[in-house]
């Protein structure tokens, strides 16, 4: 059962930063794109890199996120030698278990099913990116590096930088040097979440990390830094295409709307590296007497009688008679009665704007402004007002101002 490259997917994230989007679901299920879920893309790269053995590792509210990956099939991933594995936290014998204390703890608690496949190579993911990488590519160049760890690094403003951990490097891209979230970068290179590690080496750190009582047990705070300070060959490995961090409302949004945007670098029509999902059978939209869509995204089984514009609607959405939809995101079953308008807005599944409601607004030059999301199953109620960047949890009822 060897296999020389086996990817970890930590899947387990409370996505707090989405708010009402994850309050059932894990930030990776989150629905994205009018077909997809963010952990599509992860899987998906695997696949099309060659990657046949994928454990996922979940733990906030994991029932949804594995049902929606069920045997791999989708991905290709049905497999008796390899395939997909849903790695939750576990009780161990003489353990009372616990849940996964950090990033390094979830492949730490996850060493005896690495060994199950021995492999040379472990690629650790993470599940709430939208990008396409060769994961083999970046393999080779470990390979050809000698290195003990390459991290995939984007370049950013050096405004930006300061959000992410940040690589220094020397004129042949070893790095020296990482430092979390500076307040003085003294480089743009960020690192993207994306490893790879020699299994023998990781191993060790990983069992030796675990036995500090004073670590954090995460790659980023403890066995990267472990690692440089070993002495160990660190490398990066530049990215250029599209990437994006899901994790806010504002990037989700983003990153939605950059689908309809001709020059984004998010291309999803690329027959050499598509990205495959598991799409409920629906019947294909429609569009009535009264109806008009313009540069949206509408999936199968979607009713569209009034007017879409800008927009991304997944599949089963209804969009009611004399009903206005602009720069908005109407996740699976959301419904928009007639009268209603829903405008740089996120509708989760299955929520309904009631008749003449009102849901968000385009920017106002307001530095308070942001979207406004209504979570899923919860209804506005008619003639209702959501104001802008307001989070509804609960059914607004009509006439109120949420």
């Amino acid at each position: 059962m060897k296999k020389e490259v086996v990817a970890m997917l930590l899947a387990g994230g409370q996505g707090s930063r989405l708010y009402a989007l994850t309050s059932h679901v894990a930030k990776p299920a989150v629905p994205f794109g009018g077909k997809y879920r963010i952990i599509d893309f992860p899987l998906s790269n695997c696949v099309n890199s060659g990657i046949d053995t994928v454990g996922v590792l979940t733990q906030y509210r994991p029932l949804e996120l594995n049902s929606y990956l069920g045997n791999g099939q989708p991905w290709d991933l049905d497999r008796s030698d390899g395939g997909v594995h849903i790695l939750p936290p576990y009780m161990r014998e003489g353990d009372q278990g616990t849940w996964y204390k950090g990033t390094a703890n979830a492949i730490y608690q996850n060493i005896g099913f690495l060994d199950l496949y021995d492999p040379e190579y472990v690629v650790i993911l993470s599940g709430d990116h939208i990008y396409k990488m060769d994961y083999a590519e970046m393999v080779d160049y470990h390979k050809k590096m000698g290195a003990a760890c390459t991290i995939s690094v984007l370049e950013v403003t050096m405004e930006e930088a300061t959000r992410f951990g940040i690589m220094n490097t020397d004129e042949n891209d070893r790095v020296y040097e990482f430092e979390e979230k500076p307040k003085q970068p003294k480089s743009n290179l960020a690192s993207m979440g994306i490893y790879v590690f020699t299994w023998s080496k990781l191993r060790q750190y990983l069992i030796d990390d675990e036995a500090d009582p004073n670590s954090s047990n995460d790659f980023g705070k403890n066995i990267i830094p472990n690692m440089l300070n070993a002495g160990e060959t660190l490398m990066a490995y530049r990215f250029h295409g599209y990437w994006k961090d899901v994790g806010t409302i504002n990037s989700l949004w983003d990153a939605n709307m950059d689908m309809l945007a001709r020059n984004s670098g998010l291309d999803m029509y690329d027959d050499n590296w598509p990205i495959y999902a598991r799409t409920p059978i629906r019947p294909p939209h429609i569009t009535g007497p009264k109806g008009e869509i313009s540069h949206s995204l509408v999936t199968g089984g979607c009713v569209v009688n009034g007017s879409v514009a800008n927009s991304v609607l997944f599949h089963s959405v209804t969009v009611e008679e004399g009903a206005d939809v602009q720069y908005s995101i109407l996740m699976p079953g959301a419904v928009v009665k007639a009268g209603a308008k829903v405008s740089y807005a996120i509708l989760a599944e299955n929520a309904v704007a009631e008749a003449n409601c009102v849901v968000g607004a385009p920017p106002d030059g307001d530095p308070n402004w942001g979207i406004a999301v209504v979570a899923g199953g919860i209804t506005v109620g008619e003639e209702a007002t959501v104001s802008p960047s307001a989070m509804i949890r609960e059914d607004v009822k009509g006439g109120e101002r949420a």
